[in-house]
């Protein structure tokens, strides 16, 4: 029904505006597919007519036909980023500009689908690979080996294996590289690739460093400010907003928007119009009387954690339908806050400003976030304004820091912490109080109030404690006033000399000169530190996309159909002639006696292999039957055939198997080597 609308859309554009509705099809069916992201990410066909609409009036306005579509689409689509960033948590910010840009890519056949989707599943079309033996098992683990093998049966990329295998002195570089995704590839692959290509190679060897990767092919084809969301700003979508339309507050763990919301309030001089109410259990009635009060005077009503009390979302569904534009008063607004979650009203969400208020994800990302919010009138609010400035960034940048330090996992914190704004913004108080009392910078008294107390009175484990009291004390203390500070070893983050007549403009500046990502070493931290959280953010933006892929019943690049693919992955795995172990004649070769405990191991490992082994011979042939309508595809076979579609273990199998964190391929390989270990201990003896 939504794509008919859209069509619809299209069609009632005027002739000269059809490459803009094309584009604006295409930007509206990939925000669509983030409702299956997130259960609060649904925007409605109208609410993305009315922004198309909007852009048209607010873009650049020129005579020259092709000129004015240029402006538009450009405008448009960033216009579109900027609304949908606001609304997106932290994680998926990046991969919601890497969808925006290969859907656009993909609407003008730039794309080739069999490397996508190798990029996003390491597998090629069918699960085709080459029969090599890995040649270096040593830094060649097994699945970047199999991807290796099966990258090698793309089109654009016959003959890497082999030249893997030849000269893997000069892979072995890269590998061994800090910057994998700058380097030049050897044998002139580097110019036979294009930047898309160059992303499906580095998946194979470097998998941690693909979201880089991801970041720079992004910046490459739509530009910088794609992949800069830019700060959170509550005027904005207030503005946005009317007096129909609900904002909505989505919440994460250890965030809460009530603070800023006040202070906004009382910016707009409605703070003495607002009314707040924490949902639950028999807070029904107080809600519609408040928000009846509301719609009739003016006022702003404010009802937290909705997610608390989901057997009232239905009425709250009535109240936002039968809101009107005739009855309701012009001032009224109505704020809900809510954690994500699968009941929220869909209506609601699709007509709301939808908001998340996370600390941004990155070192410059936190510092903009910071400076944004400020101007030259604070930055110059104490008596030493000089000694402030170069205290309020080492402030700011320590934040980042602690904030950041939790991609690291255990070696950043052992337990993870939320801290947020209203941690900085106390520190910042506080720091404003001490300058003005003391004569001289009390350096051990700042110390304490901010790493003990204010952020470590989050901290419940001795260690981090220590360990933030430590990190305070490299920027708040008297080296930090010398002129250009250094916080890192290469001098890339230091504290500048802003300029006396502006220099909130020297900051930001400074801020905006700052490298996207930051190296571990800004931590404290060893380079290799991020190497499990990248590959655990690689592999969580790939699986994201698979899953929206999955619904995609169309082939690759070569004409393959997705039923063909699923067909061919499942016969692989039944020609691998997987057969189940005869208990009974093992439990005979290898009796159960006081004398030798690991008979019962392999007995019991027979048994455990044996569950898995039958529930795959009974659902696979039935699974290609299915495929082949020979059978009805049940719920499971569907979610079987989906899973071999997109190289995952199914959960099916995976329940009654070994845990593993392998994908299908390499998993398929590891049982096979799993159940010839048991073959040999059974014709062989007990392993040495």
């Amino acid at each position: 029904v939504e794509a008919e609308k859209t069509e619809k859309m299209i069609d009632e554009s005027r002739n000269m505006y059809r490459p803009v509705a094309f584009r604006g099809s295409i930007l509206y069916f990939c925000i669509a597919d983030l409702g299956n992201v997130d259960p609060m990410y649904q925007y409605s066909l109208q609410w993305f007519r009315n922004l198309f609409i909007q852009a048209i009036r607010l873009s650049e306005a020129s005579q020259d036909i092709e000129t004015r579509l240029e402006s538009l689409n450009s405008f448009f689509t960033y216009y579109v980023y900027t609304n949908i960033c606001r609304s997106l948590f932290e994680r998926h910010k990046l991969l919601f500009s890497f969808l925006l840009t290969v859907r656009i890519l993909q609407g003008s056949d730039k794309i080739n689908l069999d490397e996508y989707m190798f990029l996003i599943s390491g597998k090629a079309a069918g699960g085709k690979t080459e029969n090599l033996d890995n040649p270096a098992p040593h830094w060649i683990d097994g699945r970047m080996w199999t991807e290796m093998t099966g990258l090698a049966t793309l089109d654009a990329f016959d003959g890497i294996a082999h030249d893997v295998i030849d000269k893997q002195l000069f892979w072995r570089e890269i590998y061994d590289s800090q910057e994998p995704h700058m380097a030049t590839l050897p044998f002139g692959w580097s110019s036979k690739l294009n930047s898309f290509q160059k992303l499906c190679f580095l998946r194979t060897i470097r998998a941690d460093v693909v979201a880089t990767g991801v970041m720079n092919y992004v910046i490459d084809i739509m530009g910088q400010k794609f992949v800069d969301p830019p700060p959170f700003d509550l005027l904005q979508c207030y503005n946005d907003s009317n007096l129909l339309t609900p904002l909505v507050f989505v919440l994460s763990k250890g965030s809460d928007p009530a603070k800023g919301f006040l202070d906004f309030a009382s910016k707009m001089k409605m703070d003495k119009k607002v009314r707040m109410l924490s949902l639950g259990q028999g807070q029904g009635a107080k809600a519609i009387k408040m928000v009846e009060e509301g719609t009739q005077k003016g006022g702003w009503v404010f009802l937290q954690n909705c997610h608390l009390f989901i057997s009232w979302l239905s009425e709250l569904e009535r109240i936002c339908e039968n809101l009107s534009a005739d009855t309701v008063h012009k001032d009224f607004r109505l704020w809900l806050t809510s954690m994500p979650c699968p009941d929220f009203p869909v209506s609601v969400l699709q007509s709301a400003v939808k908001m998340t208020n996370e600390p941004p994800k990155g070192l410059k990302a936190n510092l903009r976030n910071a400076y944004f919010k400020l101007n030259n009138d604070l930055l110059n609010v104490t008596q030493k304004p000089e000694e402030y400035k170069k205290l309020l960034f080492g402030l700011s940048f320590f934040h980042a820091v602690v904030q950041e330090r939790r991609i690291f996992g255990p070696l950043g914190w052992n337990i993870p912490y939320e801290f947020n704004d209203t941690d900085l913004d106390i520190s910042k108080g506080q720091l404003e109080i001490v300058l003005d009392q003391y004569d001289d910078t009390p350096w051990e008294v700042l110390n304490i109030l901010t790493s003990y107390i204010n952020y470590g009175g989050r901290v419940t484990d001795y260690i981090d404690l220590r360990t933030i009291d430590v990190i305070m004390k490299s920027f708040y203390n008297p080296s930090l006033l010398r002129p250009y500070y250094r916080f890192d070893t290469d001098g890339v983050f230091y504290s500048i000399e802003a300029d006396a007549a502006d220099p909130h403009a020297s900051y930001m500046a400074y801020i905006d000169s700052l490298p996207l990502t930051a190296v571990p070493g800004v931590f404290g931290m060893h380079d290799n530190a991020r190497i499990a959280s990248a590959n655990a953010d690689t592999f969580l933006l790939c699986n994201i996309l698979l899953s929206l892929q999955a619904s995609d019943s169309g082939g690759g690049g070569g004409g393959v159909s997705k039923e063909t693919q699923i067909e061919t992955i499942a016969q692989g795995i039944v020609d691998k002639h997987i057969k189940a172990f005869d208990v009974e004649a093992i439990g005979m070769m290898y009796p159960v006696v006081y004398e030798q405990s690991m008979n019962t191991v392999l007995l019991q490992e027979c048994i455990r292999y044996n569950k898995l082994i039958h529930f795959m011979q009974d659902t696979l042939p039935m699974l290609v039957l299915a495929l082949k309508g020979l059978v009805v595809m049940s719920q499971e076979l569907e979610a079987i055939s989906n899973s071999l579609f997109l190289n995952t273990v199914p959960d099916a199998w995976a329940n009654v198997a070994y845990p593993s964190m392998k994908n299908l391929l390499a998993w398929g390989d590891d049982l096979v080597e799993r159940l010839n270990f048991i073959q040999n201990w059974i014709d062989k003896g007990i392993p040495a």
